[in-house]
Order: C-alpha cells, then structure tokens, then sequence
C-alpha cells in the first residue's frame, strides 16, 4: 500500500527557474527510500515539498489525504522532518530539544503529561543519548547532535520520517553510526524513511528502494542492487567507475574519473 503518493509535483521559483518538473512517485508505508543525484538536481526540493517546508504545484497525499488540507498539527503528528542544518538555541539541553518534539500532542497550553515523558524517555533509548540528555547541544559532537535530533523527531511519533542529508559533516564513522540507527529504526519500528544523500554506497546499503533524479526530473527508481551501476554513474554524474562486490554481496562503486 502507498503511503506517500506525488503526482505531477512542480516547484517553479519566481525567477522561472524550474526545480522540480512533474515528479510522479509512489512511497510504500515502512519503505526506506533514499534519494541521489548530483548537486542542485532538486532531490531536496523535492524533500522540502514533501515536508511543506517549499509551497509546490501538483499533488501530494498521505494514506489517501491531500497534505495541504492537514492542519500543522495534524502533519507533525505523522510526518516529522529534519532539515540539513538544523539550528537550536546554544543553551537547549539534549533532554529539552526532544521535549519539543511532543508540541504537536499537547494541549492548548501546551503543558506536557505522563505520556509526553514516557515518550521523550523512549525517543532518548532508541537513539542512545539518555546518557546525554542533561548535556548542552553546543557540547556535542556531530554524531551526538545528529542522534539527538533524531530524538527529537522520533518524540514526535511519526509514521514517515523525513531526512536531508543526515550524514553530512559527519566523519567515516559517525556516517556509519547515523545510517545504522536510520536503519533499525525502519526496521524494528516500521519507520517510513524518506532520505537524501549524496553518497551512493549507502544508498546500496541501506535503501529498499532508490530513487535517481537528475535535473528535477526523476530519471528511474528501484532496488538498488538493479539500478545503480557504472553505466548509472555515467549517465547521471558524468563519472567513471569500477564496480566491486564487497564480502556482504552488495556492490561498491569508486569513481575514478570524469566524462570530458
């Protein structure tokens, strides 16, 4: 069954330029889809549409509901979104950034109750910063604020989460960590996972299905392991590159040059 459901979505900024040109996908519920194509190819304008963050033309529905009919409370409660470079004031706590991710489940004072704690309690275990949550966000490393974000998110109790290149700025292994717990959540918690990245490898690693754009258009999508070759990587970035099976079975691609 298709949760997420684009129909003809465009985005076309003032100046004429158009970003995102009738995008057509359907996104199953507790499918983890990741997006790739090169740099400026509208893969997270079309992630900012989905998340309402960017106004846009055409359609696109949630088990059956038109998303610019939801209210904001109603959106957060089933989709919840994190941006590339989220910004928080310094002096949050880990503890106080996931709080706020119960705004959308409180009343009209906004005062939090027993559920609200049990599920910041939860959102901190799932994510492994309960050992944190009295530290402030400006003393974390990348990898720690990222798990903390998503705990914020996760407090949301969402159905589809939404992510912009979560690994970016990240080292090798904190990369690694974030693209983990990405995928167990999806896992074990039947997470719709809406990702972009730029790395292709962990889209061969992670994604049940790929969804390659390049020039706001969507040039295919599919299981990884059928759709991203080297031919793929000639064809959409311009890249040469040798392919290798690694000891799990899945391929790896290493570019080693360009297409003049």
């Amino acid at each position: 069954m298709a949760g997420l459901v684009l129909r003809n979505v465009r985005k076309v900024y003032p100046n004429g330029f158009e970003a995102v040109k009738d995008f057509n996908l359907e996104i199953a519920d507790k499918e983890f889809i990741i997006f790739v194509g090169p740099s400026g190819c509208g893969k997270s304008t079309t992630l900012k549409a989905l998340s309402r963050i960017l106004p846009y033309k055409g359609s696109v529905t949630f088990k059956g509901n038109e998303m610019s009919a939801l209210s904001q409370r109603e959106f957060a409660k089933s989709l919840a979104i994190l941006t590339q470079s989220p910004q928080a004031p310094s002096d949050l706590t880990v503890n106080d950034l996931v709080e706020m991710g119960r705004f959308p489940h409180r009343g009209f004072l906004g005062r939090g109750g027993k559920d609200d704690k049990e599920h910041v309690e939860w959102a901190l275990a799932q994510t492994g910063v309960t050992a944190m949550r009295n530290r402030l966000l400006n003393t974390l490393s990348g990898g720690e604020r990222q798990r903390a974000w998503i705990a914020m998110a996760l407090a949301q109790r969402p159905e589809v989460l939404l992510l912009d290149e979560p690994t970016t700025y990240l080292d090798i292994c904190h990369q690694l960590e974030i693209m983990q717990l990405i995928g167990r959540l999806n896992q074990e918690l039947g997470l719709t996972v809406v990702m972009v990245v730029h790395d292709l490898n962990h889209a061969i690693m992670y994604a049940d299905h790929v969804v390659v754009v390049k020039a706001g258009k969507l040039v295919t999508s599919g299981a990884p392991r059928e759709i991203i070759t080297a031919d793929l990587l000639a064809e959409v970035f311009r890249v040469k590159a040798d392919e290798f099976t690694l000891s799990n079975d899945l391929r790896a691609l290493v570019p080693v040059d360009l297409y003049k």
